[in-house]
């Protein structure tokens, strides 16, 4: 392994890391020895192929992770990629909790990430869904009926606030939770306003 391909930034992420220190090495071990560049972003060692971010290593509570900026493309045959939260699109990572599973699993993370530079390399890009493809709440449906000037308003917002607002009316199991969430908002809409403004 060349140690030309080191970044210093991210020695030094390593060597203030408290939790989860030996299995961030490993798996900087792992990514480099794979002829990815080091760098530094998003306060994470982040490794690219022809300044395409490939794979980015991350530590949360529960474990530490590999994350594959478009993971959603690998074959994945173990099965072993995970998507964050169901909002997450195009990012997969792979969890770790301690450093034997990242030795057992040394050849495989190899392959996905050779995939993963494929992936770049070929240029494929994750089809984000079309806003379109997020569905209206009924209650929301109901009360745009109800009020032309609401659907209207809401049509004008912008699709990452319309997004949010259809996130935010679809999350409660009840009907009247969902019901009384859609009230509540109905004059930022008609204001023109997102969800968190």
């Amino acid at each position: 392994m060349t140690t030309s391909r080191t970044n210093p930034k991210v020695d030094e992420f390593l060597s203030k890391a408290k939790k989860w220190k030996a299995e961030f090495e490993k798996l900087r071990n792992i990514v480099l020895e794979c002829e990815l560049t080091e760098e530094f972003k998003w306060m994470h060692p982040c490794y690219t192929s022809e300044k395409k971010n490939i794979v980015l290593i991350h530590g949360f509570k529960e474990y530490c992770a590999l994350l594959f900026q478009k993971g959603a493309l690998l074959k994945d045959p173990h099965g072993i990629l995970i998507q964050q939260t169901e909002n997450v699109q195009a990012a997969r990572q792979i969890r770790f909790t301690n450093v034997e599973e990242i030795m057992e699993m040394e050849s495989i993370l190899k392959a996905y990430i050779q995939e993963a530079i494929e992936v770049e390399k070929a240029g494929l890009e994750v089809s984000l869904k079309k806003h379109e493809e997020y569905i209206i709440p009924e209650e929301l449906q109901k009360k745009m009926d109800e009020i032309p000037t609401l659907k209207t308003a809401f049509d004008a917002l912008t699709p990452g606030r319309q997004r949010a607002y259809i996130l935010h009316f679809s999350a409660p199991k009840q009907a009247k939770t969902r019901e009384a969430r859609v009230e509540k908002c109905m004059h930022q809409i008609l204001d023109g306003k997102g969800l968190n403004d």
